[in-house]
Formats: structure tokens, C-alpha cells, sequence
């Protein structure tokens, strides 16, 4: 309950107008949703089911490589399905964490972890209620409506009658900025979505038969084969066919480490955590790189041995190499906005390129099924699968030359800079809150 009296003491002192949730929600407390819970069938692709959104997917910028459940499920439960301009709060273990849903998630499906919050547009700007639930205000009165002494959770009667200050034009403004950051992100998402398309169809790399290098499988290889790797996934049905198809494409192939200027993961380190940047870096975890910004922020002293090894720059290529192959490993990062000289664990493979976009033009190339199958045929150990440098020394991509590169990966840049800019958007909207609630206050 941090914070939340004394948030709802300064609220009382607010002269504005104050309604409860519940009367700027759609339908009274019946647009506060908890979705119940279902059960999960899963299913392959988008014709057979939905896109399904965990409760850590609502926070990430590439939502790709998300899982689809059976539409069956959907029919069965027509709360499952979300629309864009809804308030998004995690319910559930962390809780009163947020997102605000972009065009891109209209009509995804979204675990019952996460409750949903419709706004009634004709009362008040959806994105202004998302502003305002996340504010030192709003968010420690959503978090001390909890209950549950180990695993906490959140329902629509808890926050029903929170009390949200009524701001006049504050209220517009919040709202643009809001909305504005998530048509960015949008608009992001789907530069990245064709330029990968625009990659696969210019190298000339044909759909994949098998996608999963742990999918069970037979193939056949030469012993010779067998004296550097012989564990199963790196010579996998999908493997080998991934291999082919880049072999047998429009390009020749180079090995990365022969394109890029570096590559490395650094050695693993006792972590010396202090109180803010003044004696350290932000740092984040292989978890939170891939959220628009980290959950809750930490800090790792300067005096780390090899201090400079975990921070990372702009337009290097990071990703998960330790871990369970069908999470987060392998996956692709494009280090730009909040990202940029950050201190990052040690479980982030580095790929550091000769040129800005030869970084995206890697980004691009492993986010695409062939790239992940690739990638993920490296992982060695059972118990936590890795990726070490001497895989990755080895490991080849199609090449093309610079001008088809920065062709392919130009827009890649421009649309991470719209992710970092939504960001700043989105964190100038809350602060515009917070200022008209702690000066109307006074």
C-alpha cells in the first residue's frame, strides 16, 4: 500500500471535480473486465485462432513471436478479446503494471491476468484515464486494492470507486500524447512487419516447411558432420532446411563474424546493486530489454569489474542466448531509445556492426523464421541452453551488397526511433498529470 494513502489525501485536497471509475467506465463496473478464467488451447496460426497476449506481452514493442489460442476458446468467452484505446493492468503476481492497447492489438486475445478497463469516450479521452492510472497518484491506489498474502491479485471492485481528477484541457492533452505514442508504435510495427516481408521476398528465402528445431524430427547427416556438433537441434529437419534455403538463395553467404566489427557476451558477474545512477548505470535483465522500458528500475555500481563490456550502443543487435529455446532465446533486439547506454546482463549476446544499418540489416535477417531456426540451432547444455562465441563466430547470413542493405534496413532505424519517441510521449503525458494534480493541490 506504498504511497496510497498519502495519494488519495493529496486528491482530497484537489479542488477539481473527482469521479469514480467506475462512472467513466463503459457501462458502469461492467467496464472494468476480468476476463474469468479459460482454458488454453493452442493452436498454430491466425486462421485457427487469435493472437494471445500474456500479461508481460502487453508490454512489449514487438508482439510477432506472440502465441495464438483457438478461436473456439474466443467464442466461448467474448471478454478474452480486447480493442484498442482500453487501459490494460496487470492483475495478477506483478501487478499495476500497464499498457495502453494500440490499433495493432485490436482484437487480440489477452490472458485473464490482465484486466480491462473501457473507458466511456463520451465522458472522458481514454488515453487520459491511462495517463492518469499511471501517475504517482493513480497507480498506488490501483495497487493497494490487492489482496492475497503470496500471489496478489486485482479485481474490478477494488478500483471501482477510485477517485480520477477531473483536469479540463489537461485531460485533451494527455489523451493526444497518449494516442499519439501508440499510433507511433503501431505505425512502428508495421515498417518492421514489411521490411521483414520485403527481406525474406528480396533474398529470395521460400516459407519453411519446419520452424522448431526441438520439433521431433529424422535427418540425416555425414559423420564428418558430427566432430564439431553433435547435439540433435543443431542438425534438426528445420535447421538443415534453413541452412539450405539461405545457401541456395538470390545472395551469397558471409559469416557474421567476418561483417560485423565484434562479437561477444560478456562473463558472468556478481551483481553490486547500489541506490541510483550517481554511483552506477541503469540496469536491465534479459526479460526487461524487451519491454518498452524496464518494470522497475535498478542499478549496478561502476566499479563492476569490466564496467564498459555490459553497456551496450546504439545500433548494436542484442538477444537472449541462455535460457529454454522456445522463450525469449534468440530473439532480436535493435538497441535504440531507452536502450542506448544501458547495462545490460551478461545473458544479452552482443553483436556489434561496422555501420548502423548493417546492425538493422542483422536485426531484420534474424527476426525472420529462418534467422530464428539458425539462431536457435546454436543453443548447447539441457539443463540452460546457451549460445558462446565460437557458435556464433561460425554462423552465416546472406549478404548483399550496401546499397541493397540500407534499402532493406533504411526504414528499420526510422521505426525504432518512433518506439523511442512514443515512449518520451507517453512519459510526458503522465508528468502532465501529475503537475496540474500537485498544483491544484496547493
Amino acid at each position: 500500500m506504498s504511497g496510497a494513502m498519502e495519494a488519495r489525501e493529496l486528491l482530497h485536497q484537489l479542488t477539481a471535480r473527482k469521479d469514480h471509475l467506475q462512472d467513466l467506465t463503459k457501462g458502469g463496473i461492467s467496464g472494468i473486465i476480468n476476463a474469468g478464467r479459460i482454458t488454453r488451447l493452442w493452436v498454430d496460426d491466425s486462421q485457427h485462432g487469435y493472437p494471445f497476449l500474456s500479461s508481460t506481452d502487453i508490454l512489449q514493442a514487438d508482439l510477432s513471436n506472440i502465441s495464438h489460442i483457438a478461436k473456439s476458446v474466443a467464442h466461448q468467452n467474448s471478454q478474452l478479446l480486447i480493442r484498442d484505446r482500453w487501459t490494460l493492468i496487470t492483475r495478477s503476481g506483478s501487478i499495476g503494471r500497464m499498457a495502453y492497447a494500440r490499433a495493432d492489438m485490436d482484437g487480440m486475445a489477452c490472458t485473464e491476468d490482465v484486466l480491462r478497463v473501457i473507458p466511456d469516450e463520451n465522458k472522458v479521452k481514454s488515453g487520459y484515464i491511462y495517463a492518469y492510472l499511471g501517475t504517482r497518484f493513480g497507480l498506488p491506489i490501483v495497487t493497494s486494492g490487492t489482496y492475497g498474502s503470496i500471489i496478489t491479485h486485482l479485481e474490478p471492485h477494488h478500483i471501482a470507486h477510485l477517485p480520477v481528477p477531473r483536469l479540463g484541457e489537461v485531460e485533451d492533452s494527455a489523451h493526444e500524447l497518449v494516442q499519439a505514442a501508440a499510433d507511433l508504435r503501431s505505425e512502428a510495427s508495421k515498417v518492421i512487419e514489411a521490411s521483414t516481408s520485403g527481406l525474406l521476398k528480396e533474398l529470395n528465402l521460400p516459407a519453411l516447411e519446419y520452424s522448431d528445431v526441438s520439433q521431433l524430427g529424422w535427418s540425416s547427416v555425414s559423420s564428418a558432420n558430427l566432430k564439431r556438433r553433435l547435439d540433435a537441434p543443431y542438425h534438426s529437419p528445420a535447421a538443415l532446411e534453413a541452412e539450405a534455403a539461405i545457401k541456395n538463395g538470390r545472395y551469397s553467404c558471409e559469416r557474421l563474424s567476418t561483417v560485423a566489427e565484434r562479437l561477444f557476451k560478456p562473463p558472468i558477474f556478481k551483481r553490486l546493486w547500489v541506490d541510483d545512477e550517481t554511483y552506477g548505470r541503469q540496469f536491465i535483465s534479459g526479460t526487461d530489454a524487451y519491454l518498452y522500458e524496464a518494470n522497475e528500475p535498478r542499478f549496478v555500481s561502476s566499479r563492476t569489474p569490466n564496467f564498459e563490456e555490459f553497456i551496450v550502443k546504439r545500433g548494436w543487435v542484442i538477444f537472449q542466448a541462455a535460457g529454454q529455446i522456445y522463450g525469449l532465446f534468440g530473439r532480436p533486439l535493435f538497441v535504440s531509445g531507452w536502450l542506448e547506454d544501458i547495462f545490460c546482463a551478461d545473458d544479452l549476446y552482443r553483436i556489434v556492426p561496422k555501420t548502423e544499418v548493417d546492425g538493422a540489416f542483422i536485426y531484420l535477417f534474424l527476426r525472420t523464421p529462418h534467422g530464428q531456426v539458425l539462431i536457435k540451432r546454436q543453443a548447447s547444455g539441457n539443463s540452460i541452453p546457451r549460445v558462446w562465441d565460437p557458435h556464433m563466430a561460425e554462423f552465416e547470413l546472406p549478404w548483399p551488397d550496401e546499397s541493397v542493405r540500407r534499402q532493406l534496413a533504411g526504414p528499420v532505424v526510422g521505426a525504432h526511433d518512433q518506439i523511442a519517441e512514443a515512449l518520451e510521449l507517453e512519459r510526458q503525458a503522465v508528468q502532465l498529470v501529475e503537475r496540474a494534480i500537485e498544483n491544484g493541490a496547493r
